[in-house]
């Protein structure tokens, strides 16, 4: 017996468009474009050894490679709501996640259980 699919894309759920909440005025945006996870490391890298609270702009301009607008927005996002950094009023971008080299020794040196 031949399967016989359904075609309708009524019936299909869109994968590359999808729908994402947003902040505090909780409006729905679409986002085009999703960061990979070496775009995430640069901005962390970039937002962590800066000698000055960088602002948006600055940040953006000084990043090693080139980034979406968008997409940076969505990692800076994403790096707040996940309590590493903090924006200031007037502002700037402050790295604030406790980064212990005593404390990644001691997983190094731990044994799995």
């Amino acid at each position: 017996m031949k399967e016989t699919f359904d075609t309708n894309p009524a019936n299909y759920i869109n994968l590359y468009n999808p729908q994402f909440m947003v902040g505090s005025t909780r409006k729905r945006r679409q986002i085009i474009h999703y960061p990979r996870l070496d775009t995430v490391m640069m901005i962390e890298d970039a937002i962590r050894s800066a000698k000055e609270y960088p602002t948006k702009a600055e940040l953006l301009r000084h990043l090693p490679k080139k980034v979406m607008y968008q997409t940076f927005n969505l990692v800076l996002e994403y790096l707040q709501r996940s309590n590493k950094i903090i924006v200031t009023k007037d502002g700037g971008i402050v790295w604030v996640f406790a980064d212990s080299e005593k404390l990644r020794r001691l997983l190094a040196e731990g044994k799995k259980v």
